[in-house]
């Protein structure tokens, strides 16, 4: 034979990813994932205070989180980390019960995460539609440089020319190299700077005190009881909700950024499976992160799960290894990070005046909608649900104006025949029964549905009202056309809605 087949060593080559090996793609993924860790930790201790716990625990959740989401998330170079969302929810229970309830809620929260996920919850972002998810992007952009802020305030005066500095740096600098991200950059030459000129500003050691050891699993220090279960399945439900809404809709988002596609069954899977294992390591729990997220996937440009374990990585050996160095790192060298982040993930095409003249008003109110409860409430998950509530109610308004009917009585006077057009539902339904004449019509009626469809047992329900109004009459009622589905619908519930 001139040719054999390829070695089983050969086949497994062949099965490798071909970034593996990419000098460049290494490159970026390291990079970013060290970006990523050193934005991480500033941010992780903000949240344990939101939460009202030890900073450690909420830069372990960032550790364990981001490192067990590398290898069981549906979305590659995604970050999952302790976030602000979660610390909302949990700190009332840590507050009132203790921190061994709140790592028991983290627990049952990734344990509820895995059971939704498996139920095919991930399955309900279809129904999400985009000016909600503007929205949500939009307000994720807002939260972001809103939570800077008060970095900005009561500060020494250098703090603002070093931001300034860095976010010069992280837009003229990529004119230079895009080898090295500007990011980077601009936290090591702020760093330097601050260190060389001795240079009095706040830091990130400022924040609170960073872990020496890594963490040691065990169990929550809780009674083992239906009482305790009770008394955290509240909140951990909330959590797991909240944490998959942010997750999956932040999955969404870097999928049109990279125009690739991700599994949310495995993600929403994968969200519960982090958190258990990081309540059992004493973390505080988490969800994908947004800004962390655009940091790796837009400013950095990783694509593989590697940024993502890296970045889990190396923020336990900054903390551990270099703990004294990261503690030097000026927060405004961070803040400039952020902000430019901010700018990066705010979507400026959907208020540019052309886009807003185009675009209909119902969308720009759903994502104004959207915008203004999640900037509120600080709840992203609020903000999605209401924002699709606002956009499922406009939309019906709009598809019942569709519905039309008209009349055509025969010229001998003895019938009178009604054509239905569009789509029949509660909405369109409803006064559909008051549009008739049902003192003046000749004694035959014939409703034609050859042009409408029946969606659902309102509709059903109007048109057996509609009959019974004729009958009382003494006139008879006769609909045609109806489609399959029409036809199978009004067979199974007409006479079993209407009130006698």
């Amino acid at each position: 034979m001139s040719s054999s087949a390829p070695s089983p060593v050969a086949r497994l080559r062949g099965l490798r990813p071909t970034w593996l090996s990419d000098p460049k793609v290494w490159r970026t993924e390291v990079l970013g994932g060290l970006v990523v860790a050193l934005a991480l930790i500033p941010e992780a201790i903000s949240f344990s205070i939101i939460a009202g716990v030890d900073p450690a625990l909420g830069l372990f959740a960032s550790f364990t989180m981001a490192v067990v989401m590398s290898v069981v998330g549906g979305r590659r170079a995604m970050i999952s980390a302790a976030t602000g969302a979660v610390a909302l929810v949990i700190a009332p229970l840590n507050r009132e019960h203790g921190l061994g309830y709140l790592i028991a809620a983290v627990i049952l929260a990734g344990v509820f995460q895995v059971a939704l996920g498996a139920l095919g919850v991930a399955r309900m972002m279809r129904f999400i539609p985009r000016s909600v998810m503007v929205g949500f992007v939009n307000s994720l952009a807002i939260l972001i440089f809103m939570a800077q802020v008060p970095e900005m305030r009561n500060v020494p005066w250098a703090v603002y020319p070093l931001i300034a500095a860095g976010l010069a740096l992280m837009v003229f600098f990529p004119k230079i190299t895009t080898v090295i991200p500007a990011p980077l950059v601009s936290i090591v030459v702020l760093t330097a700077t601050t260190l060389a000129a001795g240079i009095a500003v706040p830091t990130v050691g400022d924040k609170g005190a960073l872990p020496s050891s890594l963490p040691v699993p065990g169990l929550p220090d809780v009674p083992f009881t239906l009482d305790t279960l009770t008394t955290i399945a509240p909140y951990a439900f909330a959590m797991a909700l909240v944490g998959l809404m942010e997750s999956l809709m932040t999955a969404r988002l870097v999928d049109e950024i990279t125009d690739t596609h991700s599994n949310k069954t495995r993600e929403s899977v994968g969200q519960g499976i982090a958190n258990i294992v990081t309540g059992f390591f004493g973390g505080m729990g988490g969800c994908a992160m947004i800004g962390q997220t655009m940091i790796n996937v837009k400013v950095s440009g990783a694509r593989t799960r590697l940024s993502t374990f890296l970045a889990g990585t190396f923020l336990m050996v900054l903390c551990i290894v270099f703990g004294p160095i990261v503690s030097d790192i000026p927060m405004a060298a961070l803040v400039a990070v952020m902000v430019m982040v901010s700018f990066a993930t705010f979507d400026w095409r959907s208020l540019a005046p052309k886009s807003l003249k185009r675009i209909p008003a119902g969308e720009i109110v759903v994502m104004l909608v959207t915008v203004a409860c999640v900037v509120t409430t600080h709840n992203l998950a609020i903000g999605v649900v209401v924002g699709s509530i606002t956009a499922m109610v406009i939309f019906a308004k709009r598809v019942a104006r569709h519905a039309h009917l008209t009349s055509v009585t025969d010229p001998g006077g003895g019938s009178v025949v009604y054509a239905v057009t569009g789509e029949l539902f509660f909405a369109s339904s409803n006064d559909l029964v008051g549009r008739f004449n049902y003192a003046t019509d000749p004694d035959k009626v014939v409703i034609d549905l050859s042009a409408a469809h029946i969606w659902d047992a309102s509709s059903v329900a109007a048109l057996d009202a509609i009959e019974t109004k004729y009958a009382q009459r003494g006139k008879t009622v006769e609909i045609t056309g109806l489609n399959d589905p029409s036809a199978d619908i009004h067979g199974k519930l007409s006479g079993e809605l209407v009130s006698h």
